[in-house]
């Protein structure tokens, strides 16, 4: 395979990071309301539920924009099978980077950018790769 694609790299880094964008909304969004209120929930079960809300958002995101290029229920179909092994990988990513450097469950001004990174550079070759073999993309 070719892996010097200019446009496929251009086109994979488009998709991931609409993918991030959805990700990053529930995933921070999630620790952030857990992080400002009194809970007894443990550091996993918080950085679960990010995860989790955070391949929802996603999920959310993509079919709106999917909604624009084909009906909706093409559009679900089309965000669940064709990016999820991306999410799942950007979550994880992010996740484990936030606990390997905050010990979890903890947004602060210099991990989020760390964070991002993580999320975007992880299912970046996954995602040129869908490209190139398949020519299908989520956006």
């Amino acid at each position: 395979m070719n892996w010097k694609c200019k446009h496929t790299w251009k086109k994979a880094q488009v998709n991931t990071l609409w993918c991030l964008i959805g990700c990053s909304i529930g995933d921070f969004g999630t620790i952030l309301y857990f992080q400002n209120i009194d809970h007894a929930w443990s550091t996993f079960q918080v950085m679960s539920l990010a995860v989790i809300n955070g391949l929802l958002t996603s999920i959310l995101l993509e079919t709106i924009i999917l909604a624009k290029q084909m009906d909706i229920s093409s559009a679900l179909k089309t965000a669940l099978g064709m990016s999820f092994i991306s999410m799942l990988a950007m979550e994880i990513s992010m996740n484990l980077t936030d606990f390997l450097l905050t010990g979890g469950a903890m947004l602060n001004f210099w991990v989020v950018p760390i964070m991002l990174i993580a999320g975007f550079v992880t299912p970046l070759p996954y995602n040129y790769w869908r490209l190139k073999k398949y020519n299908q993309s989520c956006h």
